[in-house]
């Protein structure tokens, strides 16, 4: 392979194209899952199925993001992460016409499709951290994930005027959201195939072949891509603690959030306050994320993930101590927030700790873990709810929080022992 300029206005134009790409991703697919409980519910004309589309777009997710990652070790992540939102796009036009001639079936199909192609988008951060030296990888993830701040603003605004527009065409308005966002997603894909060149997975082979060089370490590329290889690459100790964090993660914040919206019912709140609850719970997923990841490249990756435990065990301390809307928005924000801290670490953690050729496969590993993480949380949460309440899932999720942070503390510990037995050894 030749040597490509990788400059910084290189650097700064894929970062850009994956932002843009995720931040239409991620309002078109809010846009669109704002509506479909309550499509779900009108076609079937029974509220019980109204979640059934989104967890099967979790499945869906979950299924998908072990085979795009293997072909993004293959191919490339410009071929990988396109075939990815072209599969979303589909979904989606496959919803459109589920929703306008009232499908339950193809509503389906759809979700699973869309949830195939958001287990692409997923992954839009680690093709911008390939790009970068490991001293800026953090940032530039902390630049992706951000994106998700764009599409929770920008995807609820679309649904009033896409709906309004539909039904003025003599369509049904609830189809509306779908059809915008087919073509919001259609935009997104066009970025990706025509911006996102030099191709990251080369970026990252080329910086690590001259990283391998400078400090004299050896990269072997046994060109070995099945299943079977894939266990003595988990097992290796930073790529554990990603994993664990990210899982953990997810499952304490999805476990709480999931639920907090009929907590807060319980006690008479209205809609408008539930929503600025969960405005600030959004704010502190994906507001913060750049400061976040500038903060992880100065002060590491695992402290950053002992620092996200604790704010995690914070929140969950604090949801169940009052049911006042400040205290619960408080607690919302720092339960994101924690989220925030660990999910970025964990994934410049998990970037570092892989080759370029092991990086796909693994990276979808982990996606598909945090997936069902996501799916399982808000599961089971109902159930904790009913038998305790908000003090028992609070619990459940103080449990694992410190599991994080008990996790952690042990690795960073690991680290510094064999850092200073390296040291005494020179």
């Amino acid at each position: 392979m030749s040597l490509l300029a990788v400059t910084p206005a290189v650097q700064r134009r894929i970062t850009a194209t994956l932002f843009t790409a995720q931040s239409l991703f991620s309002a078109a697919t809010i846009a669109a899952f704002t509506m479909t409980p309550i499509v779900a519910a009108a076609i079937t004309g029974s509220e019980a199925l109204a979640g059934v589309p989104s967890t099967v777009l979790m499945l869906g997710r979950a299924a998908a993001s072990y085979p795009l990652g293997w072909l993004m070790d293959k191919t490339g992540r410009r071929v990988g992460l396109s075939v990815g939102f072209f599969i979303g796009v589909l979904g989606l036009l496959a919803s459109t016409i589920a929703v306008q001639y009232g499908s339950f079936l193809v509503l389906c199909i759809g979700s699973i499709l869309i949830g195939m192609g958001r287990a692409a988008s997923e992954q839009t951060r680690f093709a911008a951290a390939d790009a970068y030296e490991p001293s800026a990888r953090a940032r530039a993830i902390g630049t992706v994930v951000f994106a998700g701040t764009i599409g929770a603003i920008g995807g609820p605004l679309l649904v009033g005027p896409a709906s309004a527009l539909m039904g003025g065409a003599g369509y049904n308005p609830d189809a509306g959201p779908y059809a915008f966002s087919t073509l919001i997603l259609l935009l997104a894909l066009g970025l990706l195939i025509i911006f996102l060149r030099p191709d990251p997975k080369d970026i990252a082979a080329q910086l690590d072949a001259e990283d391998a060089r400078v400090n004299h370490k050896t990269v072997v590329d046994t060109g070995e891509r099945g299943l079977r290889v894939l266990w003595p690459i988990l097992r290796r100790d930073m790529v554990m603690l990603s994993l664990v964090a990210m899982v953990i993660g997810q499952l304490v914040m999805s476990l709480i959030m999931v639920i907090t919206p009929l907590h807060m019912r319980h006690y008479d709140h209205s809609n408008d306050a539930i929503a600025w609850v969960i405005a600030a719970h959004n704010l502190g997923m994906f507001g913060l994320s750049n400061f976040t990841g500038w903060l992880i490249d100065r002060l590491g990756r695992i402290p950053m993930i002992l620092v996200g435990g604790i704010v995690l065990v914070i929140a969950s301390a604090m949801t169940p101590l009052s049911p006042t809307f400040t205290v619960l928005a408080t607690a919302l924000f720092l339960l994101g927030l924690g989220w925030n801290f660990a999910f970025i670490a964990a994934s410049s953690l998990l970037s570092d700790a892989l080759e370029p050729h092991e990086r796909g496969r693994i990276q979808g590993v982990s996606e598909t873990m945090v997936a069902l993480a996501a799916g399982l949380s808000s599961l089971g949460t109902g159930g904790a709810f009913a038998l305790g309440g908000i003090v028992a899932v609070a619990a459940v999720g103080l449990a694992f929080s410190l599991v994080l942070i008990v996790v952690a503390f042990w690795y960073n510990r690991s680290q510094s022992l064999v850092g200073a037995g390296k040291s005494t050894g020179d």
